[in-house]
């Protein structure tokens, strides 16, 4: 395998690092909302989903990193144009993917050359360490 690709440990890193910095989001939201007298649950549900949903996939496509990926030296790139990140589309339908799957998705990361997991095929994209 090509040693370019991320490794699985890395990627669980920078999965538990995210988690953490989705838990403080949200609880950043639930702080903002509660300055208020009066919220509907319309507006905090939609508030809740845009922050889930948008998180990681605003973050790869514009900068190619969440902040666990930054954190553990890797980035998300087009796979067939590795100096390109992916489009905001398909980051939210590999999201998506990824949440749904959990771990489950990370299964065919040790026998892809490319160590892709399920999510990646889905969004046409790999995972590469940083090259500084």
């Amino acid at each position: 395998m090509d040693d370019k690709y991320a490794h699985l440990f890395s990627r669980v890193k920078a999965a538990i690092i995210d988690s953490i910095v989705l838990i403080v989001l949200m609880y950043a939201a639930t702080w903002v909302l509660g300055a208020f007298d009066e919220v509907s649950n319309y507006v905090r549900i939609s508030v809740f989903v845009f922050v889930f949903l948008i998180y990681e996939p605003i973050l790869v496509s514009v900068f190619g990193a969440s902040v666990g990926h930054f954190f553990n030296d890797i980035v998300v790139k087009k796979e067939h144009d590795e100096s390109k990140n992916i489009i905001l589309p398909k980051a939210i339908i590999r999201f998506i993917f990824k949440f749904f799957l959990g771990w489950i998705s990370l299964l065919t990361i040790q026998g892809d050359k490319k160590r892709k997991a399920i999510h990646d095929f889905v969004g046409g994209s790999v995972v590469l360490k940083y090259q500084k």
